[in-house]
């Protein structure tokens, strides 16, 4: 999105015409979703962690006039004229200051005994979200419109609305009347609903809203534009002549890259468009003539390799000598690694031992080790900073992936301390020192990845 002027001749026009039939559904400008809430990476405090903890009201309205200036900064950067660039950041201050006198009378109102600010967060955390993506709405349609694109601003933020809607009711009652035959709906990518997306789904919510509308409007497609290709691997590991575009992939694979953190959709989204019979097209925004990776439901032609990608984890150890035999450990590590919201990658279990793979942070841990502690005092309960590292494909079927796999960690020196691969053969993992990741990576991806030539594309549609 902070990029977006670059594309307005490209994504937008074709020939200097406008390109109509289609629906834009966007995100907030880089960064502004983090100083609204918090750092999606280093946890670093925005409007919403400031608000939730504030010792005083210094925080949080300094973090609010912080994100203020960096959303008109945003605009000034993708608008050419003046009027517009005034229209925006009246937008923005208007915005702003509404959710700043929102949270002041809020905060006035639990300054009573009978209001309990915790009540509330999750509604602050939506409304501030919302800020966002209006935002950078809003700026599109005023550009388009100076290009001569008959762009209409479709808000689903709720702003002053009093409706209580479901998200299909929302999104229904917001595009009623629009034709998009000869007008171009620029769509807030957070919409306010009954459920509530930051509940369900948090920053994974405007993916959520992108693939209810497809489906709810019979898209033919649907694309995601980004500033990359769905690749065999990250090109700052593996070297640009040797990664690969993925062309075409299917929604098993994409669910699984999405649990290593490598997300081409939200597993949420994509189901709504699997369900629906809408297949996803991934493109690289800057690189209009490439038709992308389409991902769908069809099943490899033959068994390959799409991709490698890795991920930092960490290691839960639970070795209990009396464990064998006795039913209740599995479920209480469950248990409380659901209670403390930690994200669980992967996991093996022997007669005495449970380990859990996780994506989490080593204070979360911490909690989850003294009430594991707690739990079984006998038990040893260790940690340790991992990396899996894991090789992809629709279909690895007789491609001896693991064992090709350890002979290439084995030739790059590197140490695998576990490896496993499920009887579906879509992945097969490999645990490593953290510091071994990104070796591995590239290791795997050049055992699997040795020929320069260009994977097929099959094009959906």
């Amino acid at each position: 999105m902070s990029r977006l002027h670059e594309l307005r001749d490209t994504l937008f026009l074709e020939d200097g015409a406008p390109r109509y039939g289609r629906i834009f559904v966007v995100s907030a400008f880089g960064g502004v979703t983090n100083l609204l809430l918090e750092h999606k990476k280093t946890r670093q405090a925005g409007v919403y962690a400031a608000f939730a903890n504030a010792e005083d009201d210094h925080g949080w309205h300094d973090a609010l006039s912080r994100a203020s200036a960096a959303m008109v900064d945003a605009h000034q950067t993708v608008l050419d004229h003046p009027g517009d660039i005034a229209q925006a950041t009246t937008f923005v201050q208007d915005r702003i200051e509404g959710a700043r006198n929102c949270l002041i009378d809020l905060q006035r109102l639990c300054s009573y005994g009978h209001f309990r600010l915790n009540t509330h967060l999750m509604q602050i955390r939506e409304l501030l979200s919302g800020l966002g993506e209006a935002h950078s709405a809003y700026v599109a349609t005023l550009m388009l419109q100076r290009a001569g694109v008959n762009a209409r601003f479709v808000d689903l933020s709720g702003w002053r609305d009093e409706d209580d809607l479901t998200l299909d009711e929302r999104i229904e009652s917001a595009m009623e009347g629009i034709d998009t035959h000869v007008e171009l709906p620029i769509v807030t990518g957070y919409a306010q609903c009954r459920q509530g997306l930051m509940r369900e789904y948090d920053r994974g919510y405007s993916e959520v809203t992108f693939s209810q509308l497809a489906a709810l409007t019979g898209a033919r497609e649907a694309i995601i534009h980004k500033e990359f290709h769905l690749s065999s691997a990250d090109p700052n590991l593996v070297g640009e002549d040797a990664v690969q575009t993925l062309g075409h992939t299917n929604y098993d694979v994409a669910d699984q890259m999405a649990n290593l953190g490598m997300e081409a959709i939200h597993p949420s989204a994509a189901k709504t468009l699997r369900q629906a019979g809408v297949p996803l097209r991934v493109t690289n925004a800057f690189e209009p003539g490439h038709p992308g990776t389409i991902v769908d439901d069809q099943a490899a032609g033959d068994p390959a390799v799409e991709l490698v990608t890795g991920l930092d984890i960490i290691a839960l150890e639970v070795f209990e000598q009396d464990m064998v035999g006795v039913k209740g450990y599995d479920a209480a590590i469950l248990e409380i690694l659901t209670r403390h919201n930690v994200r669980i990658v992967s996991k093996v279990s022997n007669a005495n031992t449970i380990t859990h793979y996780v994506d989490t942070s080593l204070k979360s841990m911490r909690r989850v080790e003294a009430d594991l502690a707690a739990r079984y005092p006998q038990a040893e309960i260790t940690t340790n900073k991992l990396a899996l590292v894991c090789v992809l494909g629709r279909d690895l079927t007789g491609l001896k992936v693991m064992s090709r796999g350890l002979r290439a960690l084995e030739d790059a020196e590197l140490t695998p301390l576990g490896a496993a691969q499920g009887p579906r053969n879509v992945d097969t993992q490999f645990i490593l020192n953290r510091t071994d990741r990104d070796p591995a990576i590239a290791a795997l991806h050049r055992s699997f990845f040795a020929q320069s030539t260009t994977v097929a594309m099959t094009i959906a549609a």
